[in-house]
């Protein structure tokens, strides 16, 4: 953290991995905050992905899935996780490829996102994806979703109406709203 005179705020007194799995990594951080009291920072560390806003026949392709940590279905953009080492750019194309069964010749960067600054430092690029080409839906094990096209005025009324609310959508259909109106 830096305060706008780019002095680190918070120092880092001690760390401790507290959980290591396959997806996160938790750690329980003391640190020392500018005023001199110690407090507790609890940090979640992810790998980030992509996401791709995907243009087909002036529609935009949404995936629909159950998301079992809050308990329901969601409608969000395709999205998924970078491997280790891996081309945000060429993340997007095999998510994109992967999620809806269709190739892009054409993705254009969006706008990057941190999804959750209190606590995670996860990333989030999205790329525009357009010139789509059909191609084979390869889903993940254990990955069930259904994709479906929406008009961007469509969705700009599913976010005002918190029918869509994943951050990393919402943020990408306002985008795309304020650019391409």
């Amino acid at each position: 953290y830096y305060n706008i005179n780019g002095d680190n705020m918070e120092k880092q007194l001690s760390t401790k991995c507290i959980y290591d799995g396959v997806v996160v990594k938790v750690k329980k951080d003391e640190v020392l905050c500018e005023n001199g009291i110690t407090s507790i920072r609890e940090c979640v560390s992810a790998p980030g992905g992509v996401a791709i806003l995907a243009v087909i026949d002036h529609k935009v392709l949404l995936v629909k899935q159950y998301r079992y940590v809050v308990q329901e279905e969601t409608i969000e953009l395709p999205a998924g996780k970078i491997e280790p080492n891996e081309d945000l750019a060429i993340c997007a194309l095999r998510e994109l490829e992967e999620e809806t069964g269709y190739r892009c010749d054409n993705l254009e960067f969006l706008i990057s996102v941190k999804t959750t600054v209190a606590f995670c430092n996860e990333a989030i690029d999205i790329y525009v994806a357009r010139n789509l080409v059909p191609s084979k839906q390869n889903l993940d094990e254990g990955e069930f979703l259904n994709v479906s096209k929406h008009s961007l005025d469509d969705l700009y009324q599913m976010v005002m109406d918190n029918k869509i609310y994943d951050c990393k959508t919402a943020i990408a259909i306002l985008k795309a709203k304020a650019i391409l109106g």
